[in-house]
């Protein structure tokens, strides 16, 4: 795969992950739509749209694609994504989830034998730093919630994102692990209506918002970034995430009317420039 190829599809999907973000914080605040159905609508549908799109293909490798414990990491990350995007605003959840990626990636990496040099060390503790000044009690301090819901997210994200460096096929595995993830999330969503008697209405236009992160941001999105993901080391996958959240805050700001406060700028400064620091000097061996 040539280098602007790279680029090219890896650009494609942060602004997957961007809209995923905007979608779901516009879906919960705007309509009427519940979190357990969101997560439902949204799995399933990409479950059944990937289904279709490797059916048409007669790929044979339907339901032998993903991993029962990649499914469980997406699974995690959806519910954990959702419930909190209803608590936070979406630039600092979004904030919160690919910091997160990146602390937890980078640990990963090391873990495989990649290393960073001191410069990459101080950069890494400067992203940490920024979610630290994000998360510091004060009135515009986000929820805790919602900040640990997106953390754990983040968590969920990374081990999702790490079980698919090796994938032979990006659309087999990414549908292989919506439809194993599928039937998690409408037990979720049969447990929630059970003790709330809630229902779906399918005349909310919070369902549209759902179908449309399920089937274009997460299904496509997703076979996207397992395609660029074997060009990627650990550490330059968490990193180039992170870009993510300046795209989100400003969409934010812009079709949600979020408030851009000085800590969300120190904070988002702060963990970019430490992206900055990891991924200019290289380690030399």
């Amino acid at each position: 795969m040539t280098r602007l190829r790279i680029i090219l599809i890896t650009f494609l999907s942060l602004l997957a992950f961007a809209a995923n973000s905007l979608i779901t914080r516009f879906a919960l605040e705007k309509t009427t739509i519940d979190e357990a159905s969101f997560i439902m609508l949204r799995v399933v549908s990409g479950a059944l749209f990937l289904w279709l799109f490797l059916a048409l293909k007669k790929d044979k490798k339907i339901l032998q694609g993903g991993t029962w414990f990649a499914a469980f990491a997406l699974f995690i990350y959806a519910v954990s994504f959702t419930y909190g995007y209803g608590l936070i605003a979406a630039g600092t959840g979004a904030l919160l989830l690919f910091g997160s990626v990146q602390i937890t990636m980078t640990i990963a990496g090391y873990r495989e034998g990649e290393r960073l040099n001191v410069i990459q060390l101080v950069g890494f503790v400067l992203a940490l730093a920024g979610l630290v000044i994000l998360m510091l009690p004060g009135i515009s301090a986000p929820s805790f919630m919602g900040a640990f819901l997106m953390c754990i997210s983040g968590v969920a994200w990374s081990i999702y994102t790490l079980q698919g460096r090796g994938a032979s096929s990006p659309a087999a595995t990414t549908a292989g692990n919506f439809i194993k993830a599928a039937p998690m999330a409408t037990l979720l969503w049969l447990i929630v209506y059970l003790s709330t008697n809630n229902t779906i209405d399918l005349a909310n236009i919070g369902v549209i918002y759902a179908l449309l992160s399920g089937i274009v941001t997460s299904g496509i999105g997703y076979i996207i970034w397992y395609s660029v993901l074997p060009e990627l080391k650990a550490t330059q996958a968490a990193i180039v995430q992170l870009s993510v959240p300046l795209l989100v805050t400003l969409a934010g700001a812009l079709l949600l009317n979020e408030t851009i406060t000085l800590r969300i700028i120190i904070a988002s400064i702060a963990i970019l420039f430490g992206t900055i620091l990891v991924l200019t000097f290289k380690h030399k061996h």
